[in-house]
């Protein structure tokens, strides 16, 4: 009974680590840092250069911190972005402050304010989303004896510990 009781403690213990790997996985981006989502002092530009320095993948989620009766998001195809116009949306407005909005697609997202000037004033955005943050050119994969024994170590120790827990020694 001890076995079978340690046994499914450490499968809740391994399930428990893989949902929080998978939950670490996405990134939460607020757009804008700490200012949130406004009308640049820059214009547009800012917006551009915080894009700049990210990745952004599906299952990401953008937060729009503004406030409510003050700001919106839109998305909008990329002429509507240009053009600065809400027509040819894509989903709803959102006029509520935060606003959170979860990539669920790749490709090019785009991103407006439609109050007032707000837009054409640089309240704008635009992000390319990639089906994850390895989509960038990876390097060459090491040769066949770099790392295999280390791997096999870990291998090795990982089953041990497997079977120790499950009451089995190998």
């Amino acid at each position: 009974m001890a076995r079978l009781t340690m046994g499914m403690a450490f499968v809740g213990i391994v399930a428990v680590v893989a949902l929080v790997q998978s939950a670490a996985a996405q990134t939460v981006h607020v757009v804008g840092d700490s200012p949130g989502w406004t009308v640049p002092g820059n214009g547009a530009q800012a917006y551009t250069n915080w894009a700049a320095q990210r990745t952004f993948v599906v299952g990401d989620t953008l937060v729009f911190n503004f406030q409510t009766d003050q700001h919106d998001v839109l998305q909008v195809p990329k002429a509507s972005f240009d053009a600065c116009s809400s027509s040819n949306p894509i989903g709803d407005i959102l006029n509520t402050g935060p606003a959170n909005i979860t990539l669920d697609s790749t490709g090019e997202h785009y991103y407006i304010c439609t109050i007032g000037q707000h837009c054409q004033r640089g309240q704008k955005l635009a992000i390319t989303v990639s089906t994850s943050s390895s989509d960038s050119p990876t390097p060459a994969p090491p040769s066949p004896t770099s790392g295999t024994p280390a791997m096999g170590f870990f291998v090795s120790l990982w089953l041990s510990i497997l079977g120790i827990a499950m009451g089995f020694v190998f």
